[in-house]
Formats: C-alpha cells, sequence, structure tokens
C-alpha cells in the first residue's frame, strides 16, 4: 500500500538518500568518522562475543568429556564392611537401564620414581578388560599395549608423567606407598619397582601427569587390600540424568553404600566455569552498547547537520514517516553490516582458533594458554548455535533501538523553522 506521499515504503529514493548519507563528504567527515568507529566498535564486539562463547563452551565440553571420560559419573563407596563383594554388586548394578559399566577399582596415593626425577600419583588398580573399556584411556595409548595388563606387573602411565620421570615403554620407575608392611617397629614403606607397559595420553595435563594404572590384584597386594577394593566407579548413557540413576544404584546395590556423582566431585569447578562465562558475556556485551550509543550520537549530529535537506524533502511531498524510514535505514545498515562482518570474523576465528594459538605463540615467543595452568593440550572452541543467534539478535536489536530516537527527532523536524534559521 502507497504512502501518504505517494510512495511505498523503504522505497528506492529512500534507500539512495540514506546511501548517500553514508558516504563520507569533506565538510562530513566527522560523521562519517563516527559511523566508522561504530561499525567497527559493533565488528568487534560481535566477534568478540563468538570468539569467546566458543571457547568457553569449548572448554566446559572438553574438560567434561575428559573428566568424566576417565572418573565416571558415580563413585559408589561401601559403608561399614569392606567392598570383598564388588563382583556380586557389579553385576547388580549393570542390570540397571542405563548403566553401561561398573568398574572396581583400588585407588591409592605413591611417589613415583625414575634416576632421573620424582613425583605423587594416583595408583589406580584395574582390570584390563575394564581399562580397555574406559575410551579415555583404552583409544588413547601412544606407546606399548595393554595385551597381557592382567598377567604382568607392567603400569601404564600419562605422556606428562612419562616426560616428567624420563621414561619409556619398556622402561622401569619405582612407586614408594607410605603405607607398607606393619612391623614392631611401625608401618614401614612400600618400595617396588615396576615396568611401564604403555603410556597413555588424554589430552588433560591434570591426568596425563599424575595418573598410574596397575592391574587390580597387584594393588589389592600393594596397598594391603585382602581382597576388597576402595569403590566401584559407574558409568551411564546419559549424565545429565544422573539423579535418577543414583537412586536406582542406592537400591540396587544389595548393600549400604555411599554415592558421589560427578556433580558433587566437580561442583567448584563447574561452577566457578559458569560464572566466569556469564560475567565474560555482560562485560564483552558492552562493546557492543558503546557501539550503539556511537551510532545514537552520530545520527544526532546528521540529523542537525542535515536539518535543510530534511525540511526541503518535506516542503517537495516527503512524510514524516519517510523521513524516520531513511535514518532507520541510515543507523540500521551499521548495524547489520557490523554483526554480519563480525559473525564471519568470529566463525573464521573459531575455526581456525589452534592454528591461530600457535602462530601467536611463535609470533611472541612465547607459550599461550599453557597446559600446566588450563589442563587442555590445545585451545578448543564449540559454537553453540543458539548463543551465537543470541548474540546475532542482541546486536541487531541494539541497533535498530539506537537509530529510533535520531529518527524520531528527524521526522518531527519542523521545515519551516528548518529553513527559516538556514
Amino acid at each position: 500500500m502507497a504512502a501518504k506521499g505517494g510512495t511505498m515504503p523503504f522505497s528506492r529514493y529512500e534507500w539512495m538518500l540514506a546511501g548517500r548519507y553514508l558516504r563520507s563528504r569533506r565538510k562530513e567527515g566527522f560523521i562519517s568518522v563516527i559511523a566508522g568507529f561504530s561499525f567497527v566498535g559493533i565488528m568487534l564486539g560481535v566477534a568478540t562475543l563468538i570468539i569467546v562463547m566458543a571457547v568457553m563452551n569449548g572448554f566446559r565440553f572438553e574438560l567434561l568429556n575428559k573428566i568424566l571420560g576417565l572418573n565416571g559419573h558415580m563413585l559408589v563407596q561401601p559403608i561399614g564392611t569392606p567392598l570383598k563383594d564388588y563382583d556380586e554388586v557389579v553385576q547388580r548394578l549393570l542390570k540397571i537401564k542405563g548403566i553401561s559399566r561398573a568398574i572396581p577399582l583400588v585407588e591409592g596415593q605413591a611417589l613415583a620414581s625414575s634416576p632421573f626425577h620424582a613425583g605423587g600419583v594416583l595408583v589406580r588398580g584395574i582390570r584390563e578388560s575394564d581399562l580397555k573399556s574406559v575410551p579415555a584411556v583404552g583409544t588413547n595409548i601412544k606407546f606399548g599395549s595393554l595385551e597381557n595388563f592382567d598377567q604382568g606387573q607392567g603400569v601404564v602411565i600419562g605422556k606428562r608423567l612419562a616426560d616428567q620421570l624420563s621414561v619409556r615403554a619398556g622402561d622401569n620407575i619405582t612407586l614408594v606407598s607410605p603405607r607398607g608392611a606393619v612391623t614392631p617397629m611401625g608401618t614401614t614403606p612400600r618400595i617396588k619397582t615396576y615396568k611401564v607397559a604403555a603410556i597413555f595420553e588424554i589430552g588433560m595435563s591434570e591426568y596425563d601427569s599424575v595418573f598410574v594404572f596397575m592391574p587390580l590384584t597387584e594393588a589389592q597386594a600393594y596397598f594391603n587390600r585382602a581382597g576388597d577394593v576402595s569403590a566401584i566407579e559407574v558409568y551411564t548413557d546419559n549424565a545429565d540424568q544422573i539423579v535418577q540413576y543414583r537412586q536406582a544404584v542406592n537400591e540396587n546395590a544389595g548393600r549400604q553404600v555411599y554415592i558421589i556423582d560427578w556433580r558433587q566431585r566437580n561442583a567448584s569447578f563447574f561452577s566457578a566455569l559458569q560464572v566466569e562465562r556469564t560475567v565474560m558475556f555482560m562485560i564483552l556485551t558492552l562493546i557492543v552498547l558503546v557501539a550503539a550509543l556511537n551510532i545514537i550520537s552520530g545520527l544526532i549530529i546528521l540529523v542537525k547537520d542535515k536539518g535543510h535537506d530534511i525540511a526541503i524533502l518535506r516542503t517537495m511531498g516527503a512524510t514524516k514517516w519517510a523521513v524516520m524510514r531513511i535514518f532507520l535505514i541510515t543507523g540500521s545498515s551499521i548495524g547489520i553490516v557490523g554483526t554480519l562482518v563480525g559473525f564471519a570474523i568470529g566463525l573464521i576465528v573459531c575455526l581456525n582458533i589452534e592454528e591461530i594459538r600457535r602462530f601467536v605463540s611463535w609470533l611472541t615467543s612465547t607459550q599461550l594458554f599453557p597446559p600446566e595452568l588450563y589442563y587442555l593440550s590445545r585451545l578448543p572452541a564449540r559454537i553453540d548455535s543458539g548463543e551465537t543467534t543470541a548474540v546475532i539478535l542482541m546486536a541487531l536489536i541494539l541497533s535498530f533501538l539506537a537509530t529510533l530516537y535520531p529518527a524520531w527527532r528527524a521526522a518531527r523536524l519542523d521545515p519551516v523553522e528548518a529553513l527559516r534559521y538556514e
């Protein structure tokens, strides 16, 4: 339907005038500078938001997968009596729908040493079949093999631990445990040498430098376990439904047990990650907001500068709505183009984030995101379509809202007053 002035809304001449106002002329250079800053601000704000949120999502996803891939979703510990009937408990737990694996473990702390170095480790006794079924380890063996793990006295260690101790598959390491033999003189430390049967690399530095896997029967003897285990690690099909599985495990265990799920074991870590993610989103949103405010200031100056032009347009028959649409197009174009360019930049950076990290590290001769501090051996980025869409919509809405007041001021400009004082 045609407007009162005889033209359709968003007609060709409205777009032509809006485009002309965006192009710089000598006496309007300051306005174009403001428009340029607004464009760059929105572009950088959107790109930075997408990149930061993707990296935060990547960290959470990778850490969650690696933590749950090795530690399981639930830890079932005995209450009252030692867990000697672990085989029967495991069979009962595996009958629960949704329980994929139940692994009996013996855990203890020790000191691992070689002729070159020494360090504290967490020794985990486990059966060969169970170790192979843990994807975090079974599919990430870099050197050696897990074959005949139960028959030998070899151990499986992480790559970072192997590097720290300067050992390879086939070399020997010495484990020292304070829980050794009990003598009339007290408890003496237990010292025993083991061959390194295999070396794994999960990609999480904390695990690759701490865990030592030992055959279950050997770990029971090493830590003075009389045929019992420390706990049973339970893996489910859906970590988010842990409450339902927890109740089922408690009912089907057949004995008194104490259950700790993955949320309790990592509550502080993931809570801190979520808080940091929320705060970063709020801080980076301010970049887009400042850019939107620049659009307001630029358009207000433009309206003031173009008062004579607006008055002439009005006397030639242009309606208030036509004038308002012209300035809406002018301001919104900055926001739309800036948002789309920012989205493209953010997407490209996220898809090549690890290569960019390596290049910057090489260029500055520093190690960005060291694995000892950030736990992961590579910088992850995981783009969430919902979050990215929300960022784009937020930038577009802020840009559009920023144009409303200047466009309204242009529309209500009295042509008689504008021409009188020209």
